[in-house]
């Protein structure tokens, strides 16, 4: 078997079991869970730098690269984003100054 077909027999199980493996995340898990995500992506990033900066054969191999890092920054960007908003929902409103000062 060709590595390229055994590279996508990968690519779609790994895509199978991660969806079933997601998909019975309860809500209460989402967003520790996502932060977790996070942090391997990053590590995932850090490899793709350090790849890209030991030098690639191939314009082809280059420019694949750059894009899944420039991909894989957008995810963690957002997700770290993501994560904030939702621990902020958690969080109790401060009064603002003006109900401060009418309270005195």
């Amino acid at each position: 078997m060709s590595p390229l077909v055994q590279n996508l027999a990968v690519l779609v199980l790994a895509g199978f079991v991660g969806f079933a493996v997601i998909s019975k995340v309860p809500n209460t898990l989402h967003t520790p869970l996502m932060s977790g995500t996070n942090a391997i992506h990053g590590i995932v990033l850090l490899g793709g730098l350090v790849v890209l900066g030991l030098g690639v054969d191939g314009v082809f191999n280059k420019i694949l690269l750059v894009i899944a890092i420039a991909f894989g920054t957008i995810n963690v960007v957002g997700g770290f984003l993501v994560t904030d908003r939702m621990l902020s929902m958690f969080k109790g409103k401060k009064p603002a100054p003006a109900d401060e000062e009418e309270q005195k």
